[in-house]
């Protein structure tokens, strides 16, 4: 999982030294070859649009968050992992990716239907989502643990106010405690079924009546 993390204790996707130059760096632009022969009589050079890696998703929503923005959820394949994060405006905010609860079958079925993932991967994603609940003491969500660099972190599937759910990673700073990282998420499919499953079994997924 290191490999997926930076040397500053950062996801790399979301670090702007690690990621810079890559196809994970907003701010790199496209660019090509410029052409040996003079320009047209009139031309003008024209500017591209900061490129930013995407590919083939599934979405989930619209939603409004607190300040009435509206946003979706996508879930795709990017380089080095699954990444779950909001989109409005055709640009990916800098937020912990926030669902509806009802929501996240279907956009797991989508996933499938459009092959984003390996087929091994999605199929484990849909058997954690269906794992019966079996509550008892303990966290009120489900986590998956990891690290980065030297610190604890967890991929934390938790349900908010409004029957939503909230997947984030958190991480255990020494001396501070668990910090919830409000950026999109980009693990492994196995990091976020071990997520899914545990939040299952823990009744995090059971309808709120």
């Amino acid at each position: 999982m290191n490999s997926l993390f930076c040397r500053h204790n950062r996801f790399t996707a979301d670090c702007p030294i690690c990621a810079k130059g890559t196809v994970l760096d907003p701010n790199r632009q496209a660019t090509r070859p410029r052409s040996s022969s003079s320009s047209r009589a009139g031309g003008t050079a024209t500017k591209r649009a900061a490129a930013r890696y995407t590919g083939p998703y599934a979405s989930a929503g619209p939603y409004d968050d607190d300040s009435g923005e509206s946003y979706e959820v996508r879930i795709e394949r990017v380089p080095g992992g699954v990444r779950l994060a909001e989109w409005a405006g055709g640009q990916i905010r800098r937020s912990a990716p926030v669902l509806a609860a009802e929501d996240l079958a279907p956009l797991l079925d989508t996933t499938r239907e459009r092959s984003l993932l390996g087929e091994a991967d999605v199929e484990s994603l849909i058997a954690a989502l269906a794992t019966p609940p079996s509550p008892a003491d303990g966290p009120e969500f489900g986590a998956s643990r990891g690290r980065t660099g030297d610190m604890q972190e967890e991929l934390r599937v938790e349900r908010l106010e409004g029957d939503r759910l909230r997947i984030a990673r958190w991480i255990l700073r020494p001396g501070a405690g668990w910090e919830l990282q409000e950026a999109p998420v980009m693990l492994p499919a196995a990091r976020y079924a071990e997520a899914i499953r545990t939040a299952a079994t823990a009744g995090v997924l059971t309808p709120q009546g």
